[in-house]
């Protein structure tokens, strides 16, 4: 007999993931009948035509055919070579081995040197682990956390849906905290301590907060008060905090500036609270999504725990070469000085200058339309504005419609969690700066119409 779908845990058929939902479906069978679709929904930079970037491709290639790194002299740079080379040593076995569990060492030492020179803090290898991006990360911490139906984890609303989906998969219980929209989407000590408070009075047993920074869908960064409240906030309530840091590239407002939970961690003495980080070579300048690349870091967190973090790891053996050697690029690029230098700074600033304009181009466009309000996006790769609909209209029917008459595929708050009676959709600010111009066009238009 075949499968049926009541032979289905409850746990799967309850998880969603609004970014590939029914909207992104429709989006695809409109595409096929040969419409024109700009696709907004998920933060995919290269499906949106950001070149990748020339160094980590060049490693990546001598890495899968090491015999090209003394056949492509002319090809290929020095460094590059050279660090093909080094990788390959590190590895022992090369691209086509399994490496340990946590992560090639020499990948790991590199990430640990890489956070002790942005942060000037110290920083463990033997506390990192090398991921299939950051959201096995994620998914390995909340695996961790979640031990029975009644253990919570905060999150924030708007959230990405990893999280909620996840949690829900693991059969834990989702407790959401409120962002401030009226304040950048910052956080709040009295939102925070009203959810916890009522996720409690229902036996609920809070175990960790999340928090996005850059955050994703809003398009906000957390300044270093924020970040310190948060900090004390789980230390009073004996919370572990999950801080996703994968857009720590993304700054796009002058004088503001991205600033690790860790670094505040250690710099304000608060050795009790247990933080997993995480970050990945999908977003930044790299945009390398494809290549699965990333890591998590964990901090004050007993061995015995540590253990069974790493056996859990184990159970997949361990994390893809290829973006265990994209993390290694990421977190150690070429230096002043190098062959490969002055390129992969053309590049990079290329790339992050685009979406700094788009991020612009994008908020203020949307502004200047009558109903719908935009935050100046100024970090990540999305902007959530609220939009007014009329009486009896969902934002999921809004964003079909917007998809059915122009083309434009977006996801409906909904999907990322609102204030009740609120609506809004999340965009990316990744498609090129003609189409970008092109959704704030359409948008307008479309939004007069269906007011």
């Amino acid at each position: 007999m075949a499968i049926q779908l009541q032979d289905i845990g409850k746990a799967v058929l309850e998880t969603e993931y609004a970014v590939r939902g029914r909207i992104v479906a429709r989006a695809q069978e409109l595409e096929r009948q040969g419409r024109e679709i700009i696709y907004c929904n998920i933060g995919n930079p290269q499906a949106l035509e950001q070149r990748p970037l020339t160094y980590l491709r060049q490693v990546l290639a001598l890495c899968q055919y090491p015999d090209l790194i003394d056949r492509g002299a002319d090809l290929f740079p020095p460094d590059v070579r050279e660090t093909a080379r080094r990788v390959l040593e590190g590895t022992r076995y090369g691209l086509g081995a399994y490496s340990d569990s946590t992560g090639v060492r020499f990948v790991r030492e590199a990430v640990a040197a890489f956070i002790r020179e942005r942060d000037g803090i110290e920083a463990d290898a033997d506390a990192i682990y090398l991921t299939d991006g950051a959201s096995k990360g994620v998914q390995a911490a909340l695996r961790i956390l979640i031990s029975g139906p009644h253990d919570g984890i905060m999150i924030p609303i708007p959230q990405y849906p990893l999280y909620s989906a996840t949690i829900t998969l693991y059969e834990g219980k989702q407790v959401g905290y409120y962002l401030d929209e009226g304040h950048a989407w910052k956080l709040s000590l009295s939102m925070l301590e009203e959810s916890l408070q009522e996720a409690r009075r229902y036996g609920v047993r809070v175990k960790a907060i999340c928090v996005l920074n850059p955050g994703n869908p809003t398009g906000s960064v957390l300044d270093r008060d924020n970040i310190r409240m948060l900090i004390q906030f789980a230390k009073s309530h004996d919370l572990a905090i999950l801080a996703d840091e994968v857009y720590q590239e993304n700054i796009y407002l002058k004088g503001d500036r991205f600033v690790s939970f860790a670094k505040v961690m250690v710099e304000s003495g608060e050795a009790g609270v247990s933080l997993f980080s995480f970050h990945s070579c999908s977003k930044g300048y790299l945009g390398e999504c494809g290549q699965r690349g990333g890591y998590m870091e964990v901090r004050n967190i007993p061995p015995d725990v540590v253990a069974q973090i790493t056996k859990l790891q184990s159970v997949s053996l361990c994390a893809n070469l290829t973006g265990q050697v994209a993390t290694y690029c990421m977190v150690r690029p070429p230096r002043p000085g190098e062959p490969s230098y002055a390129r992969f700074v053309e590049e990079r600033d290329r790339i992050l200058g685009e979406l700094r304009a788009r991020a612009a181009l994008l908020a203020e466009g949307l502004n200047r339309v009558p109903g719908i309000q935009c935050n100046v996006v100024a970090g990540a790769m999305y902007a959530f504005p609220r939009i007014a609909l009329p009486a009896g209209r969902s934002d999921e029917q809004y964003c079909l419609d917007l998809l059915e008459q122009t083309g434009i595929c977006v996801v409906p708050g909904s999907g990322f969690g609102q204030i009740p009676g609120t609506a809004h959709f999340r965009t990316t600010i990744l498609p090129p700066t003609r189409q970008i111009e092109a959704v704030v066009e359409r948008l307008a238009a479309f939004h007069a119409s269906y007011r």
